[in-house]
């Protein structure tokens, strides 16, 4: 069956009028020097959509790169995160506002704001998504979701969450680890579900299943990563600051990966134990 995905498809989020585009780009650890060159070659090649953090330490270069883009505002989708708490709900919600500062400026809005890790307990889960939750209902951010949040940290949620379920959830997904129990879940409410780590920062590019499906694809290794990311339904991330790369890891909508290509690349999953960053807890 051919997948007639295009660069310039939109997903619908849940409960929402807000659409996501299939592929993103990554600016993880990318520096600050390099990030607006990055982002301004990822969207001339096609990219819609651009996924930072504060932890990145470079929301302030992806906003310049959107700015100094020549395209509308309203054709790009940027995400940006926060890792923890600031220690009251004005201080979290500070810190948030800072971001979208940061990206768009007093008056803009990010199209997307997620908690970034569910490390820092019950009251920490609640206190961000009560502050995102308020930057949604203020138009500020146009969605809100989480990451690295596995089945219970979602469930915990319903107890006072206004906004159920979350948007969207990104988590490491490749097919070294695919974290089964949490992708069904978030399909089953709806929730998007973002792959990071799409490419396993190249740690698996002389892999012999994939480079033998590189070879037979007539493609490189990142491309066939990505395209599996596609055919699962995930919208994947992919980070490089290699200009070439940028360009063909969004070259990746005019071949398709057989039913049974994709079955072995299922056979690689190694659980949890296959995570390079993080494989979610589920119970």
């Amino acid at each position: 069956m051919l997948n007639n995905f295009a660069i310039t498809d939109l997903l619908p989020l849940p409960n929402s009028s807000v659409k996501i585009p299939r592929l993103g780009f990554g600016v993880y650890r990318s520096p600050p020097t390099q990030c607006k060159q990055s982002s301004l070659k990822a969207l001339q090649v096609g990219y819609r959509h651009i996924d930072t953090a504060q932890f990145y330490g470079n929301e302030k270069e992806v906003g310049e790169a959107i700015r100094d883009s020549g395209l509308p505002r309203s054709e790009i989708f940027v995400t940006t995160k926060i890792l923890s708490p600031a220690g009251s709900p004005e201080a979290t919600y500070k810190k948030i506002i800072d971001s979208v500062d940061k990206i768009g400026g007093k008056d803009g809005y990010v199209d997307l704001f997620l908690i970034h890790s569910s490390s820092s307990g019950p009251s920490g889960r609640k206190e961000l998504w009560q502050a995102l939750e308020r930057l949604l209902e203020e138009g500020r951010a146009k969605s809100i979701g989480v990451s690295n949040f596995g089945v219970k940290h979602i469930e915990e949620m319903k107890a006072y969450a206004k906004v159920w379920p979350p948007h969207v959830n990104q988590i490491e997904l490749h097919p070294w680890c695919q974290q089964r129990v949490i992708d069904a879940y978030s399909k089953k409410h709806g929730i998007v579900v973002e792959a990071y780590s799409p490419i396993v920062r190249n740690y698996k590019a002389n892999d012999l299943t994939l480079v033998e499906l590189a070879k037979k694809y007539n493609r490189s290794t990142q491309q066939i990563l990505i395209r599996y990311a596609l055919q699962k339904g995930w919208v994947p991330l992919p980070k490089t600051d290699d200009p070439e790369h940028i360009a063909s890891n969004a070259d990746v909508f005019n071949f398709n990966i057989a039913d049974e290509d994709i079955s072995v690349l299922d056979g690689l999953d190694q659980g949890s134990a296959g995570a390079i960053v993080e494989a979610v807890v589920n119970e």
